[in-house]
């Protein structure tokens, strides 16, 4: 697979349909894939692209945003094809995956299906499988996220209504309005689609299926998806280490960068050193 022709230097660029956003094109070595929650977009690492170790950096925009093709059908297969596919077009063999959220869901179903694909997995405020044992949270998720949607709200009077809800005391001003311009700038029909497929994620019985090692970072003020929930995820894999951001919600990589950047570094920089020795 010979990688196109790419600017160096903060580039952005559509490839197999999508649109990213990527750093450190000439760097070698392994390269860093970021996939975004459902309430954000290519943006929302913005704050990790030349800030992790003089690696190259790519961002994506899931199907069906901020311009990139959308699935005609979408679930959990189709969503890690579309990484893989994307990882095809670029010329990557391997790749060191970061997600955040529904992102992070996405990363552990590659890692699943595809393993030789992906050297390690950053998990960020993320969960092996989306809800509890009944449908009860599912239902409040869903009529949290949907209904001001069908009552006749548009994308940004959600945002201004879901992101203050969703972050921590660390968050800034600027990163809070940014993150509500993320969200209010997303396709209404992509974002229903993304929820309903969010809400179907299970890998809580395979978790011993990723063999990769992974470093799973969770904010302190996170209630979507909570630091002891993440702990416990972290004990039920092979190779995992577990960090709490303080003061952080569930945008952790936003609103804490600097901290969620220094955590990623030296986790890269185990895993690579381990693979040449």
């Amino acid at each position: 697979m010979a990688p196109p022709a790419v600017a160096t230097d903060t580039d952005t660029m559509r490839v197999a349909g999508l649109n990213i956003w990527q750093s450190g094109a000439d760097m070698v070595g392994l390269p860093v894939l970021c996939l975004h929650g459902i309430g954000g977009d290519r943006t929302s690492f913005a704050d990790q692209l030349d800030q992790l170790g003089g690696r190259r950096v790519i961002a994506w925009n899931m199907p069906g945003y901020g311009g990139s093709d959308p699935l005609m059908q979408m679930d959990f297969a189709a969503l890690s094809g579309a990484v893989v596919a994307l990882l095809d077009a670029l010329g990557i063999a391997t790749v060191h995956l970061v997600g955040q959220s529904i992102g992070g869901m996405i990363a552990q179903e590659v890692a699943i299906r595809s393993s030789d694909r992906v050297a390690s997995l950053g998990l960020i405020a993320t969960t092996p499988a989306f809800g509890g044992r009944d449908d009860s949270f599912r239902q409040a998720f869903v009529a949290a996220r949907l209904g001001p949607l069908d009552a006749g709200a548009d994308m940004a009077t959600l945002a201004q209504q879901a992101i203050p809800a969703i972050i921590g005391p660390a968050a800034s001003a600027e990163m809070r309005q940014l993150a509500i311009a993320a969200m209010g700038r997303i396709d209404e029909t992509a974002f229903r689609q993304v929820v309903s497929c969010l809400v179907t994620f299970n890998r809580r019985a395979d978790q011993h299926r990723i063999s990769q090692p992974c470093c799973l970072i969770a904010g302190s003020h996170d209630t979507n998806s909570p630091a002891r929930v993440m702990a416990k995820m972290a004990d039920g894999l092979a190779n995992a280490t577990f960090h709490i951001v303080d003061q952080a919600g569930h945008l952790v990589n936003s609103e804490c960068p600097a901290t969620v950047n220094e955590i990623l570094t030296a986790f890269f920089n185990r895993v690579e050193n381990k693979q040449d020795g």
